[in-house]
């Protein structure tokens, strides 16, 4: 089991054993400076219920490990960034059972006080603890759970309680008097406070580390990248000349054999040479394509209406491309911060597959429309566009690979494997997403997520 795929919990169980340790060491120093008498036994029992349920809890997380949770554990590993993650990144079941786990260990220590002294044991503090650990572990809404279950342990501790002759100050009351209920007062106070504020710090701490981790990626990304576009830009440049070479000397060739009796076959493959060069042309201009730097153009000032036009201008066979003027209408005049022919290359990517995707006389739907999202507890506008082809859709294994450099499913001579890379790599820089969403024999969609607003730093100067 490791204890990085399993997040918390492993914390939470040896936090638990530390628990056990402590407890054991506490009751029998307690019981040798003052005879704890019948409960004694009562409380070693509470501490051995302690560690037979983490010894459950362990060999739960084993169990799990090993089946389903393993798959939920991947799923929150790789969800987008429009995904609400669950809290320290763990799936929903691991949440669960420690939050009922936490809580039992508040129902314990309120029966370990009971038979020790109730509210004027000085190990009621441990109550705080219990709330802060769990303010770190769990989700911000569940954990106001533990909060009530320990005001509720102590309200019980003032009012019923076993005494202890050198702890006890005054014997409980079943009528809280002032004193009884100023320190309920207070306690509860203190609980919300810990709650609070270590839930938020928590939280603080979680979307900073989940910033690092992006920027981190980020900048694995641009590196490699960088190497692909060099490798790219560096082979197109390298093979241009000798195949200039070659087209001119073909070109000679077959001026010196016009008039002259040949076979037709020497005919037939001139031509094969000839087509063959001119699909390796085409090969390196895509290269070269692939190879610019899209994101060092200049940032600009347009509306999704434009953004659309100059995507559409660059189209191969924009009379195959249909559009919804209704939809679009209302959003047109938007307002967007983008590198315009950045963006509109990397759209003018997923429509060409589009299109190569689909029959000959196939179309492709192009959608777009503005959606809200709620992203490190804010509302965030976003642009959604939707490419849907009409081809015969990608199989798991072709979806899960899509992007990856080098990796085509066109015919040799179509593609290189770049495109596609480059144009996630693009929405990702803009903070955005690219997914798909395909089935065999129905099509495929690619969907777009673009945020409608960008960080001050990347606009030009107003002035």
């Amino acid at each position: 089991m490791s204890p990085a795929r399993l997040g918390s919990s492993t914390w939470l169980l040896h936090l638990r054993w530390m628990a056990v340790a402590g407890q054991i060491i506490t009751i029998f120093i307690a019981n040798l400076l003052v005879d704890l008498g019948d409960v004694f036994v009562p409380l070693i029992l509470l501490v051995g219920f302690t560690a037979i349920t983490n010894v459950i809890y362990l060999v739960w997380l084993r169990y799990q490990h090993a089946g389903p949770l393993q798959r939920q554990l991947e799923q929150s590993e790789v969800s987008g960034r429009f995904h609400a993650a669950d809290w320290e990144g763990e799936p929903s079941l691991l949440q669960s059972v420690a939050l009922a786990i936490m809580l039992l260990d508040l129902l314990t220590l309120t029966i370990m006080l009971y038979f020790s002294g109730g509210a004027d044991n000085p190990f009621t503090f441990f109550y705080f603890v219990n709330l802060a650990v769990g303010g770190v572990m769990i989700r911000p809404k569940s954990v106001w759970l533990m909060p009530v279950f320990a005001v509720a342990g102590y309200m019980i501790l003032l009012r019923s309680s076993i005494p202890v002759e050198i702890l006890t100050i005054e014997k409980p009351n079943v009528n809280f008097d002032f004193r009884a209920s100023s320190l309920l007062f207070a306690f509860s106070a203190c609980a919300a406070v810990v709650t609070y504020y270590v839930t938020q710090t928590a939280g603080e701490l979680q979307r900073r580390e989940e910033e690092l981790r992006r920027a981190q990626a980020d900048r694995a990304t641009s590196y490699r990248l960088e190497g692909l576009t060099t490798l790219a830009a560096g082979a197109a440049h390298e093979l241009a000349t000798p195949l200039s070479t070659i087209d001119v000397i073909v070109r000679e060739m077959s001026r010196h054999l016009e008039g002259v009796e040949k076979p037709q076959s020497v005919n037939t493959d001139l031509q094969l040479i000839d087509g063959q060069l001119e699909m390796c042309k085409q090969i390196l201009a895509r290269m070269r394509s692939a190879a610019g730097d899209s994101m060092a153009q200049q940032w600009d000032q347009t509306n999704v209406g434009e953004l659309i036009d100059t995507t559409l201008e660059g189209i191969r066979d924009p009379h195959r491309v249909d559009i919804d003027d209704e939809d679009l209408g209302p959003i047109e005049d938007q307002t967007l911060w983008v590198p315009r022919e950045a963006i509109a290359q990397a759209f003018r990517n997923l429509i060409h597959n589009g299109l190569d995707a689909s029959p000959a006389d196939g179309r492709v739907q192009l959608d777009a429309k503005i959606i809200t999202v709620k992203r490190s507890g804010q509302e965030e506008a976003f642009l959604e566009l939707t490419v849907q082809d009409s081809g015969q859709g990608m199989s798991e294994e072709v979806l899960e690979r899509a992007g990856d450099p080098f990796f085509t499913t066109k015919e040799p001579g179509r593609g290189i494997g770049l495109g596609l890379f480059l144009t996630r790599n693009v929405i990702s820089q803009l903070g955005g997403e690219l997914v798909f969403e395909s089935t065999v024999g129905h099509g495929t969609k690619a969907i777009v997520r673009l945020p409608m607003a960008q960080p001050d730093h990347r606009k030009p100067n107003a002035g």
